[in-house]
């Protein structure tokens, strides 16, 4: 049985893990884990070991709110190390998270580490830090890429597939969209997703609780099984029905007003016609503006920039994420053009990654 060392830190890096864990067991039967992810996997998979840390320790947003985390990380990278020793690690994994997982990559190629070390989910080199694109490729044995671009960047990377067409089980057909056309806008149902972290929920949900009262149909506010018990941070949430799941949320909702983040491109991969939204700290964006040059923020506007086509959905950040705007975004919406370039997206995209990456993992 093998035996991997994983630092999945992010919400979305656990559920990216999930699938390649159930891909892996699927084809090569029994693993065991150590390392950083959520506690949860180890019911699930009726794993030996529990986590050295629970990736919700780690979870933080925007660079004020990381400052806290830095020395538990260095901390944290201290004892992973000994763990690649004093265990019989055969790979170790790391997903996305490049502030710690860069640091957590040297540290072992400075303490002579053998394990093969796998980075899945790579850092945005393409939206800022080009720097580190030498020493990804120096301290990491296997890139395993999930953006077709991204061989533009990395000379030893490999596209494994995108994790989200694993995740993602029903997506909108024909007679859906057929449907949806057809509906009067009091007629839509309307999904809210204010994000994972309490600070971006606590800054999008005052607009959109006074946006909601805009819609006459049902309403559906989209919560992370991990907040289900501390939904005061949303405030007042009688206008809406709660749910948990996000791809089911978006592939029943008619249209969605979501958080920037992964949830905008399941939206797209969906098909739900959706706008984005994004409010964070001044001084973060300030610091953002000076370091990332980006056209735009969502994942699916930016897959389409590279592939030379045109945003898929309108994007609203800071002060233009005002309920009159967001409304009046939902008026105007061209339904018509977002659907065209789901479906260019989607063959951009090619395959899913959690079998090839398992397959990955059991050949090192």
């Amino acid at each position: 049985m093998k035996k991997f060392l994983v630092c999945a830190l992010e919400p979305s890096a656990n559920l990216h893990l999930k699938e390649v864990l159930k891909a892996y067991k699927n084809e090569y039967k029994e693993f065991d884990l150590v390392g950083i992810y959520d506690e949860n996997l180890c019911k699930e998979f009726s794993l030996n070991s529990k986590p050295l840390y629970s990736s919700h320790e780690f979870s933080a947003m925007g660079f004020v709110e990381v400052l806290p985390l830095i020395l538990k990380a260095k901390k944290a990278i201290k004892e992973l190390v000994s763990l690649s020793f004093t265990q019989k690690i055969d790979a170790i994994l790391c997903i996305d998270s490049p502030a710690f997982n860069i640091p957590f990559a040297k540290a072992l190629k400075k303490a002579n580490s053998k394990v093969k070390r796998i980075y899945y989910i790579l850092p945005q080199v393409w939206a800022w830090k080009k720097g580190r694109i030498p020493i990804i490729e120096k301290n990491f044995d296997i890139l395993a890429s999930i953006l077709p671009f991204d061989r533009e960047f990395f000379s030893k990377s490999v596209y494994v597939g995108h994790p989200l067409l694993d995740e993602i089980k029903e997506f909108k057909n024909e007679v859906d969209i057929n449907s949806l056309l057809l509906k009067q806008n009091d007629e839509k149902i309307i999904a809210f997703l204010p994000g994972s972290r309490k600070s971006e929920i606590k800054r999008l949900m005052p607009i959109f609780r006074k946006l909601s009262t805009k819609f006459k149909g049902e309403k559906i506010l989209c919560v992370p099984e991990f907040n289900l018990n501390k939904l005061e941070i949303y405030g007042d949430i009688s206008d809406f029905e709660i749910q948990t799941n996000t791809p089911k949320v978006l592939k029943k909702a008619d249209f969605a007003f979501i958080c920037s983040g992964t949830a905008t491109l399941e939206a797209a991969l969906v098909g739900t016609p959706f706008v984005l939204t994004y409010k964070a700290k001044a001084i973060d964006i300030f610091i953002a503006k000076l370091f990332v040059k980006l056209k735009y923020i969502g994942l699916a506007n930016i897959f389409l920039d590279f592939a030379k086509k045109e945003p898929l959905n309108p994007e609203f950040l800071q002060d233009d994420v005002s309920v009159n705007k967001l409304y009046e975004a939902f008026i105007k919406y061209d339904y018509k053009g977002f659907f065209d370039k789901v479906s260019f997206l989607k063959e951009y995209l090619q395959f899913a990654s959690a079998k090839n990456l398992a397959k990955i993992l059991y050949e090192v």
